[in-house]
């Protein structure tokens, strides 16, 4: 299609856009023949990221941020090869890291231009480029081994005769000074050297500071390049984690689309992956955020992805790989060894804000005992270069020195994609195994683990969540996101439930197996780890809004579908019948409940119904409750509800001043304190906007007590009471909730609408209660999790804003009070303080 479009000439200098636009350029190149058995370079530089396109294949990706500015046309010009040839370069009008307007993180400018700065064909002096990168790892020995260190001065004197020998203007001297270099780089480390694994790496955001569509092309243009470097140097091992991301669209019927533009790059993928070279990790479908998917969709991600793995490369993945995900649940190691994982690799808690992680490499137990191999690599990143100083920085930061004596170095451009570069490859070779510096190997993650496997014995262990102590916000920033996320879990699960069902009892239902998987990884790429914690483009939500969206007609359309088959005997209407609801609970216990059903005419009527697990029940006539909701207005202005099982007591704001339960006669609220009490806060974080919340928003809190309409009965009592109310939140936001009792129910409801239209503001609502703990529970994917409700220590503090997920329970013995909701995930627990971050 490019191929076929008229192109009007363009010259250095001149800019494309706007933002997220594609060019396509035509470039006819007409090699000298006087440049015959040269090596020479087409050099392409522009602020946005490019593509090389040769005889209708992808050969090179072009990305400045990235170090990759040249496409090699051929190591040295023979007669027999073409000199003249046509190239297309495809432009991407963004940066590796998006379009930031300002600054990296910022909302893109929708009308940036992008500028071609260079466009060559050079002749490239391999002999030059060799003597530079010499010198390179010769001064930063002199530099960063110390004066102490008699290899510093090795290297500085050895680099001194380089300038000394060589004359730049009689190239015959090249190969001497190379030899020089050449000797120190030889000289062996003694056997007990520290060595590093060093592993290609490119780390791809699946969706962050640019759309989903746009991660295909920065796949196709970091991988295309790491294939061009692998045929070069068939010693080069490259960690790939995200491989399936390509899958994804290829499973939401876009497979055509991905492999028109790129006919033959997945198989020469293939092709490197049989050699050993192009390594699949991960284990998971996406990279998805540690913390906020529930247990089953954590399931579904390693169920999803080690069956790609399986069907594509022919095995699953041993090591689970997550690098850049903000904190890790106590429930990962169960999850890891149910799908056949026992090593796991990350670096994020080296961006801990208040305490440094204790360890490098560990086993990490989870909440059932399970435990799995740990390693953070100690340079602590996913990025490095091949440099020197990251090399020293690798063995000085380790905190297992003397326990492991092997430890991961990953090297390559990451986060928009880039990958490794050849220089980074050719600095390893020369400290391969150099005097002085660690022993430096490029390696794989299975040798890697091997090697920290047969040095376990002396490891320490870390029971319990990896915690970040940065990026709080996440668990809150975009709610829409969070409300949706749970919704679908919850969707996707009655499906199955009742699909299941329906086929138990019908051997002729088909099970809709396709369209669940379809909908399945609608929303495990959601997951990703800058999507669901929100810390992502307005592009990537209206996306991942509109994936949501097909989640919930699908799986409206295909619970519907279940039901019918399920109960068709129940639908059939009868003429002789009594007028009667169908109720289904997809939840494994039986529930008494009041629930709202149409009538003959339309109208919304309350019925008190009684359902078994994972079952149904036909209501003609429903139940009487043993005492009725009493909702009453007290002359000051106050309202009492009360069902039989719980007593409470609101203010005109809506504020709980008391609840007790009837039996216990136990009061929940504290004397002269207030529950349901919405606080506003500063949120002014140091940098990362979307993702941040600092400890002192907590100097800053503000009670909400400006009512725009008190608290009125709405619904008298019976089988339902209720009162509602108004508040002004801050400058221009607006609150209104109602409080809702049933009969028979041990807990009140808050139906909670916010109007937000604040910027740089934390909402929370607070409930104090009269139970001391020194601890607070919190659900997790499929368990529970302890943190102290104290700030005894650094550790304790640096949890100020945590996560949970559907529920938080502050308990003593014999009596506690929990804190429910339906699409929430930050929270904390101070002293006697529950809170909810909103």
């Amino acid at each position: 299609e490019a191929v076929g479009q008229e192109f009007k000439p363009a010259a250095v200098g001149d800019s494309f856009g706007p933002t997220w636009e594609t060019c396509w350029f035509k470039v006819e190149l007409s090699i000298p023949p006087a440049w015959a058995g040269r090596e020479v370079h087409f050099v392409w530089e522009s602020d946005g990221e490019g593509m090389v396109w040769r005889d209708a294949q992808p050969v090179q990706g072009l990305t400045k941020e990235g170090e990759k500015t040249s496409y090699i046309l051929t190591n040295g010009l023979k007669e027999s090869e073409a000199h003249s040839l046509t190239l297309y370069v495809e432009l991407a009008c963004n940066g590796l890291f998006g379009a930031g307007k300002g600054s990296m993180i910022a909302p893109p400018d929708p009308d940036r231009r992008f500028t071609l700065s260079k466009a060559e064909l050079v002749i490239f002096n391999r002999d030059v480029y060799e003597l530079l990168v010499d010198l390179e790892i010769l001064l930063d020995m002199a530099k960063l081994l110390g004066e102490e260190n008699q290899r510093s001065f090795q290297a500085l004197y050895t680099a001194n005769q380089m300038v000394n020998v060589c004359d730049v203007t009689d190239p015959s001297t090249f190969p001497a000074a190379h030899d020089l270099a050449a000797a120190i780089f030889s000289q062996r480390n003694g056997e007990s050297q520290h060595t590093i694994h060093a592993v290609g790496h490119c780390h791809i955001d699946s969706a962050w500071l640019w759309p989903y569509e746009e991660t295909i092309r920065k796949c196709a243009r970091s991988w295309v390049t790491v294939v061009r470097l692998m045929e070069c140097n068939p010693e080069l091992t490259f960690a790939c984690s995200q491989l399936r991301l390509v899958s994804v669209f290829w499973q939401a019927q876009q497979f055509e689309w991905v492999r028109s533009w790129y006919p033959g790059l997945y198989t020469q993928i293939q092709d490197f992956v049989a050699k050993g070279q192009f390594i699949p990790v991960g284990g998971t479908w996406v990279e998805m955020d540690g913390n906020l998917p529930s247990g089953e969709s954590m399931v579904r991600q390693f169920l999803q992805g080690q069956r790609f793995f399986q069907e594509q490369f022919g095995r699953i993945c041993s090591e689970f790989w997550l690098p850049d995900t903000f904190g890790y649940s106590a429930q990962l190691p169960q999850l890891m060894r149910g799908c056949g994982i026992r090593r796991f690799l990350t670096q994020k808690l080296s961006w801990n804000l208040v305490n440094t992680f204790p360890h490098h490499t560990f086993f990490w137990e989870g909440i059932d005992g399970s435990r799995v191999l740990t390693h953070f690599p100690p340079g602590d990143s996913y990025g490095l270069h091949g440099r020197v100083e990251e090399m020293l920085k690798t063995v000085k930061n380790n905190k297992d020195k003397g326990h492991v004596n092997h430890s991961a170095f990953l090297f390559g451009f990451g986060d928009g994609g880039g990958g490794p570069t050849q220089r980074m490859l050719d600095r390893m070779k020369r400290m391969s195994d150099t005097d002085g510096l660690p022993r430096v190997q490029i390696s794989t993650p299975d040798r890697l683990f091997s090697a920290l496997e047969k040095e376990s014995s002396q490891l320490y262990t870390w029971v319990g969540e990896l915690f970040l102590e940065l990026h709080n916000g996440t668990y809150t920033t975009q709610a829409q996101i969070k409300k949706e996320n749970r919704e679908c879990e919850r969707i996707l699960h009655d499906v199955e439930v009742l699909s299941t069902l329906a086929v138990a009892q019908d051997g002729a239902f088909q099970y809709p197996a396709s369209q669940l998987q379809r909908l399945w990884r609608l929303l495990l790429l959601n997951q990703f780890h800058d999507v669901l914690p929100g810390s992502c483009i307005q592009l990537v939500v209206e996306d991942a809004l509109q994936h949501y969206a097909e989640i919930r007609r699908a799986g409206a359309w295909l619970q519907e579908e279940a039901v019918k088959s399920l109960c068709k005997e129940l639908l059939q209407p009868k003429a002789e019948s009594a007028e009667s609801t169908l109720v289904l609970n997809t939840l494994p216990w039986k529930r008494t409940e009041v629930i709202s059903r149409t009538g003959p005419a339309g109208t919304e009527t309350l019925a008190l119904v009684t359902v078994p697990s994972m079952g149904y029940a036909l209501v003609r006539e429903p139940l009487l409750p043993p005492q009725p909701v009493a909702v009453r207005k007290q002359e000051d202005g106050s309202i009492t509800m009360e069902n039989g099982v719980i007593t409470a007591c609101l203010d005109t704001m809506g504020r709980l001043t008391s609840l007790q339960l009837v039996d216990s006669q136990r009061e929940s609220v504290p004397d002269g304190c207030y529950a349901n009490q919405f606080a506003l806060f500063d949120d002014v974080p140091l940098y990362w906007d979307a993702w941040d919340v600092m400890d002192y928003h907590l100097e800053t809190r503000k009670p909400m007590t400006m009512l725009l309409k008190p608290l009125e009965v709405t619904l008298a009592g019976g089988l339902r009471g209720s009162a509602s109310f108004s508040l002004q939140i801050g400058e221009s936001s607006t609150l209104t909730q109602e409080i809702i009792l049933d009969a028979t129910c041990p807990y009140l409801r808050f139906l909670t609408q916010v109007e937000w239209k604040e910027a740089h503001k934390f909402l929370k609502v607070e409930f104090p209660v009269q139970v001391r703990s020194t601890n607070v529970t919190y659900e997790i994917q499929f368990g529970h999790l302890q943190r102290p409700t104290h700030w005894n220590t650094s550790w304790d503090w640096a949890r100020f804003e945590v996560w949970t997920h559907k529920w938080l329970d502050l308990s003593e013995h014999g009596f506690g009070v929990a804190l429910l909701n339906d699409c929430k995930y930050g929270a904390s627990a101070h002293g006697n303080v529950l809170s909810l971050s909103l």
